[in-house]
């Protein structure tokens, strides 16, 4: 079920990504060829207009075909325009390259523009449904119900790892010795575990009404007691429909400035030799997480949503060949220097770039299943 949810989250996003270009592109009156739903082969398509409308055997995302996009078939289209006969042949006038800079710059960031667009409007739609929230990070006027302790993250070998406790558990009974609390907070779980004696705890984890319970005996780190989570009093938090589109706007930029930071921290760990791909996570471990969101509820697997979303608008900036980042910088350097790029070039930039892509992309999924084991 995890894979079926991962591939429609992955379509969706993709699709949305496609649509943004190929929206803009029409609005410019530039020629769409194509535009695909899933990757080939072809099972069936249909024609509107200009543009055929095909529907592909793998359901991994789409693709949109526009005319003049690629390098070497916009290098014909311009020795076309110097006769007529093939002018009339290629119609020079709708392919992107013959549109001023500006517009080619809006086509190529459509795509990266609807995904943030998406991610607004997920969160959003999370806040006016009830999204969960940090208690102290609710907007003035406004305050978080159903509050629990939540585990945010479990250190790997920690004895709460190995008891069983996971990210997004909510604690709801600890016991020591004759101890006992049912409203749980930080503190308590640290008044609790200082002693360094065994203690229960009682969690609830994704829709189960009661809860489970398991022992953990804290670790010795130094002379403090710890069992190895992070954790936070979480809490719905609903919001009407004007407050929840704001509070989903400063969601989505807060989440984009992370994401933008975890990313320069990455690349530039990289350069300096220090990166390591323990933090990164591809595919399998996605599907791993939407297995989890799914278990937590509807919410949490619209606000995964979003997450991704931005973080495909992010990467799709990075300025790297293969990316819409990379066209943006050609267009970028073709306008500081007056006149296209070499073709051959541009093309074999991109080819390498995306290469690399898929390399790293294999590395990532590598390390994955290492995690898995």
């Amino acid at each position: 079920m995890s894979i079926i949810i991962f591939l429609i989250i992955l379509l969706v996003l993709v699709l949305v990504h496609e649509f943004g270009h190929f929206f803009t592109a029409k609005k410019f009156g530039i020629r769409v060829d194509e535009f695909g739903f899933g990757f080939p082969p072809k099972l069936f398509s249909f024609k509107k207009g200009e543009t055929e409308y095909s529907f592909n055997l793998l359901p991994v995302g789409g693709f949109v075909k526009i005319f003049g996009e690629n390098f070497e078939e916009a290098d014909f289209v311009e020795v076309g325009f110097l006769e007529k006969d093939l002018v009339a042949k290629q119609d020079f006038s709708r392919s992107l390259v013959s549109k001023p800079k500006y517009q080619q710059a809006m086509v190529l960031f459509a795509g990266i523009f609807a995904n943030f667009l998406l991610a607004w409007l997920l969160f959003s739609v999370g806040f006016m449904s009830g999204l969960p929230t940090s208690v102290g990070n609710e907007p003035e006027g406004y305050s978080a119900t159903n509050v629990h302790l939540v585990v945010v993250s479990v250190l790997a070998n920690s004895p709460a790892e190995i008891a069983g406790l996971k990210s997004g558990d909510k604690i709801v009974y600890i016991k020591n010795n004759d101890l006992t609390a049912s409203y749980i907070t930080p503190e308590t779980i640290r008044s609790f575990v200082a002693p360094g004696n065994k203690i229960e705890i009682g969690y609830l984890r994704g829709k189960d009404t009661a809860y489970n319970m398991i022992e953990i005996t804290p670790k010795n780190d130094d002379g403090k007691f710890s069992i190895g989570i992070s954790m936070d009093q979480i809490g719905t938090l609903k919001l009407p429909v004007l407050t929840a589109f704001w509070e989903g706007l400063k969601l989505d930029w807060f989440v984009t400035k992370s994401t933008v930071i975890g990313l320069y921290t990455l690349i530039a760990e990289g350069i300096m030799g220090k990166g390591s791909f323990a933090s990164v996570t591809g595919p399998i471990g996605m599907i791993g997480i939407v297995g989890n969101a799914y278990q937590f509820g509807f919410i949490y697997l619209l606000s995964f949503t979003a997450l991704i979303s931005v973080n495909l608008a992010v990467i799709n900036l990075i300025p790297f060949p293969a990316l819409d980042g990379g066209r943006l910088l050609f267009l970028l350097i073709e306008k500081i220097k007056g006149s296209r790029l070499n073709p051959k070039f541009a093309n074999i930039a991109n080819m390498v770039g995306f290469a690399i892509l898929i390399i790293l992309m294999l590395l990532v999924t590598y390390h994955d299943v290492i995690k898995l084991f």
